[in-house]
């Protein structure tokens, strides 16, 4: 591992460990504490998850330079992939096969966290390639 990938990996993890365990509380205090079914808490959590981390993810952690724009785009369908996986899990093994849900999305949170970390480095904040006219323009 690079030692770039090491420090955005670092600072991934500041950024995703106090995300989440600020949302996990607040997931528990919606469910266990109110009632609210699991995977409504979950949907609403996860959308101020989103929007929080962009801006900190993006200038932080991997030090996106490039347009706003289409990275917030990228952002929103990597998180949204991640929903998906994060609500066919509590579907399949908390509705299908019973698991305690607490437990369900305390796990979902790290496999989470791996899958969008590769795409946010990969894909959401990725580095412009630079082209052969670029490096003959900068002679």
């Amino acid at each position: 591992m690079s030692r770039r990938t090491f420090k955005q990996l670092l600072r991934y993890g500041v950024i995703g460990l106090s995300s989440n365990a600020i949302g996990y509380l607040l997931y528990l205090g919606l469910t266990d504490g109110l009632g609210m079914d699991p995977k409504l808490a979950m949907s609403l959590l996860y959308v101020v998850g989103v929007l929080q981390t962009f801006l900190f993810n993006r200038k932080w952690t991997f030090g996106h330079e490039g347009r706003k724009a289409p990275a917030l785009l990228r952002y929103f369908v990597a998180y949204g992939l991640g929903y998906l996986v994060n609500l066919l899990a509590l579907y399949l093994l908390v509705d299908r096969l019973g698991h305690p849900h607490q437990i369900v999305q305390a796990v979902m949170v790290f496999v989470l966290a791996a899958m969008l970390f590769l795409l946010q480095k990969f894909w959401v904040f990725r580095r412009p390639a630079v082209s052969n006219q670029t490096v003959m323009e900068r002679q």
